[in-house]
């Protein structure tokens, strides 16, 4: 389905929080608890009826992903290397024993998950940009948060990709825990097109791992000869957004094109999604990509945005405060600076795409669907906050 071309939004800042600190006392916050802030409540129309977005935390330094502690708390990564805990307003400071990322151009500290039993194990996993020989590159890690929230401890590697450059795009990249306990992540082409088609490298591809780090048997190139034993799907630009529907654990991934062709995916075990054989973009400088938009042996996007709204995570709604969304994505947007929510019949196939918050909060990288069904939202600034978005109250 090809989206209506969107006239280009005038970026707006997000309306700053009051500040505890006076500004030398900033330029410490990494190494110090942030002070309390004055919390905002805005409202806003959406198709079915008025949502509240409120800010929760202030002050985060690019913050990449969050997730909600089962005691009402959050957890944040910074994409400079920190983890923090919000609760109540309040940011910790950072989380001592994070492995150390390579902060370089779009890649840091990343993605952040909790294992299924997190409750009694205390388990979570991290996607980062590492260092190594040749350059940098996407790895994943486990690790166990110690029960006073101060520290990780235990923090394990069980993946890195296999080809370090010193690029500084396209690592991906968020981490999907399926049904199983095992983990789909993506990894993007590493500002690299072609590594996207090779099957004996990491690049541009979504792969799949056991929560051990040891290779599933569902993979499809598990004998590592035809393609490495890692490999799920191929031919993936930047998949920076992963989730399984919670209702029938389909597999979804949202990925960045060029100019245009950003691209909502179903990734299924061996298959190819084109990049950069076939593209709905074209290259920065207006060339043509590829060979087209379709060709024999390349699956189709399930949906795709032209102009490219840049999207970060991806989320499938489930919850109970808005039943009307029931079964759409949610896609957070760079560019655009708003949050698509995509509309499904009962076959999975968009219908139709509604754009909120254009341009209010800034650049959103980050969408959760909390427990109690509102939405959590991060956006990717120097001063970035944590949002939540609710159902307004009716009058």
């Amino acid at each position: 389905m090809r989206q209506t071309r969107a006239s280009r939004l005038d970026s707006t800042r997000m309306a700053r929080a009051v500040r505890a600190l006076p500004l030398l006392a900033g330029l410490l916050l990494s190494a110090a608890p942030f002070a309390a802030f004055a919390q905002e409540t805005r409202e806003f129309p959406s198709q079915h009826g008025d949502v509240l977005v409120e800010t929760l935390a202030a002050g985060l330094e690019h913050p990449w992903s969050v997730e909600v502690l089962p005691d009402g708390g959050y957890i944040v990564s910074e994409r400079a290397g920190r983890l923090r805990i919000i609760r109540d307003g309040k940011a910790s400071a950072p989380l001592t024993g994070v492995p150390e990322v390579a902060e370089q151009g779009q890649g840091g500290l990343l993605d952040i998950a909790l294992a299924p039993d997190f409750v009694t194990s205390r388990t979570l996993y991290l996607t980062l940009s590492a260092n190594g020989d040749g350059g940098f590159g996407t790895a994943l890690v486990r690790a166990t948060l110690a029960a006073d929230d101060k520290s990780l401890t235990g923090v394990k590697e069980l993946f890195r990709m296999n080809k370090l450059t010193r690029k500084g795009q396209h690592f991906g990249s968020r981490i999907a825990i399926a049904p199983d306990g095992s983990l789909f992540f993506g990894i993007g082409d590493r500002g690299d097109r072609d590594r996207a088609q090779d099957l004996h490298d990491h690049a541009g591809a979504i792969l799949h791992i056991n929560a051990d780090g040891s290779i599933p048997a569902a993979n499809p190139y598990r004998g590592g000869t035809e393609g490495l034993p890692e490999l799920w799907s191929k031919g993936h630009r930047n998949p920076q957004g992963i989730a399984f529907d919670p209702k029938d654990s389909t597999l979804l991934t949202v990925e960045h094109g060029a100019r245009g062709g950003d691209e909502v995916n179903n990734p299924q075990a061996g298959h190819n999604y084109g990049w950069p054989v076939i593209t709905y973009g074209k290259d920065y400088s207006g060339a043509e990509i590829g060979e087209g938009t379709a060709k024999d042996g390349f699956d189709q996007p399930l949906y795709y945005w032209d102009p490219s709204i840049a999207p970060g995570a991806l989320a499938v709604y489930r919850g109970k405060m808005f039943p009307e969304w029931d079964g759409s994505l949610l896609v957070a947007a760079l560019k655009y600076q708003l949050l698509a929510r995509l509309e499904r019949d009962d076959t999975g196939a968009v219908t139709a795409e509604e754009r909120l918050f254009d341009g209010e909060f800034g650049r959103i990288r980050d969408v959760v669907v909390a427990p109690d069904g509102a939405l959590l939202m991060l956006t990717d600034e120097e001063d970035g906050a944590l949002l939540r978005v609710s159902r307004a109250p009716t009058q």
